[in-house]
């Protein structure tokens, strides 16, 4: 499935919760966000599961789908329009197995090893990263930096998305690296305004960055 990765929102709970998790992300859409994950590593899947359904119906209409982090049963059971994995969130193939053909799949890759043992036909997308040290990430590999990024995205074979501290000063050399676009949590998330923290990595942006 081809998926529009410009502006890539990652919630966080409790950078989040000023506004309310579904105020943040409908506020966030209106000013561009183009995909949504929801993204909680403390909530066991019964308690977000609720939570998806409910960010599932804000998002209707909208036209922007909504991945899940990780968690392939709170994806299948909120009826949500995919799922992101990382390296250690097990099987490509027993994901997209479950998913179905239709369902958006991406998957966290950070080096070029990792890259060579990916399987395109089974993925919609890579997530490349981080290309800044993170806060919301503590465990996270060796920043790429913008030439890190551009080595990556440019031996994909998938369209790419950057994240890893990224902000919207950062949208122009995203779309140099290559990158098909940005995902971002604190610096939509994290703010007063999400619509206008949205809008700003869009302005004088062309629309899709690179999209390929």
């Amino acid at each position: 499935m081809r998926v529009d990765l410009s502006l890539y929102l990652v919630t966080d709970p409790e950078l989040c919760a000023e506004h309310g998790l579904e105020e943040t992300v409908t506020a966030a859409v209106r000013g561009g966000v183009t995909l949504v994950q929801l993204r909680d590593k403390h909530a066991s899947d019964a308690e977000l599961v609720p939570v998806a359904r409910r960010l599932k119906s804000a998002l209707a209409g909208s036209g922007v789908p909504l991945l899940i982090n990780d968690r392939l049963e709170v994806a299948l059971a909120s009826g949500a329009d995919g799922l992101h994995i990382g390296q250690d969130d097990g099987e490509v193939e027993d994901a997209r197995a479950a998913l179905g053909p239709d369902a958006i799949l991406g998957l966290s890759v950070q080096t070029h090893e990792q890259l060579a043992r990916i399987a395109p036909a089974r993925l919609d997308y890579l997530g490349l990263g981080p290309v800044f040290a993170t806060p919301s990430k503590h465990d996270h590999a060796a920043p790429l930096g913008f030439d890190g990024l551009a080595d990556l995205a440019g031996a994909s074979p998938l369209p790419t998305v950057a994240i890893g501290g990224l902000k919207a000063e950062h949208a122009e050399a995203v779309r140099r690296a290559g990158a098909n676009g940005l995902a971002v949590i604190s610096a939509i998330c994290g703010t007063p305004d999400p619509e206008a923290a949205a809008r700003r990595f869009l302005q004088g942006v062309p629309s899709g960055l690179a999209r390929g």
